[in-house]
């Protein structure tokens, strides 16, 4: 039996009854350093990785060959390290996939889910039914939002493709703050007109920095309320 087994069983021990919530950062990076690096103590890695990075968040957040630099940490460790945020994200996604649609609350549950970890400006599109129940959420595009990252000839064959009854888009400000540049209204008015000629309303556009959000439908900008 390796040394550091009983230290390793207490460790889950202690997650399995109480979570994560109650420990330190550095001890829920040890634990999942467990997974990757099977015979070494994982609790000075997981001190190096925050002095490294500065935050728990910044250390999931780290590019892949900047994680390797740091002693103890092997490529198995870099790439679970990596997943943490695409998990995260994967799963709130998953858990609110079905949500009815009847505030800009329930579009933020469903959403900012989607731009967990994102580094890149990117645009996503969500397809409702006549109920307002979430159909599809479509990656519409990453990069520069009035660029090639959105195409509304896309956003259009996407939401007859679902059989949308109405459409809300998406994007986010990484680094930035939730506050809608000019080319991202002309995006949206230019929308609004494409959408009314098949008859799916766009019935909100959120822009989404940081974990806040800001709801252009609220703001007034669409012209209508929902």
């Amino acid at each position: 039996m390796a040394v550091h087994d009983g230290h390793r069983q207490r460790r889950l021990a202690s997650f399995l009854q109480n979570g994560f919530e109650s420990m330190h950062p550095h001890e829920v990076l040890e634990i999942l350093l467990f997974y990757a690096i099977p015979r070494r103590d994982t609790n000075p890695i997981a001190h190096q990785l925050l002095n490294s990075f500065g935050s728990l968040s910044a250390v999931f957040d780290a590019p892949y060959e900047e994680l390797l630099k740091v002693d103890g940490v092997g490529p198995n460790a870099a790439a679970l390290l990596k997943m943490v945020p695409q998990l995260a994200q994967v799963y709130l996604s998953d858990v609110h996939s079905t949500e009815v649609i009847n505030s800009k609350e329930d579009l933020a549950r469903v959403l900012l889910p989607r731009f967990v970890g994102r580094k890149q400006e990117t645009v996503y599109l969500l397809c409702l039914d006549n109920k307002r129940k979430v159909t599809a959420c479509i990656l519409i595009g990453e990069g520069s939002v009035n660029s090639s990252a959105i195409s509304l000839r896309r956003v259009l064959e996407q939401a007859v493709r679902h059989n949308a009854a109405s459409i809300v888009l998406a994007h986010n400000h990484p680094g930035g703050i939730a506050l809608p540049s000019s080319e991202d209204l002309a995006t949206t008015h230019a929308l609004i007109r494409l959408c009314d000629t098949i008859g799916v309303p766009l019935l909100d556009h959120l822009i989404v920095a940081d974990g806040d959000y800001v709801s252009l439908a609220e703001s007034g900008i669409l012209g209508r309320q929902r």
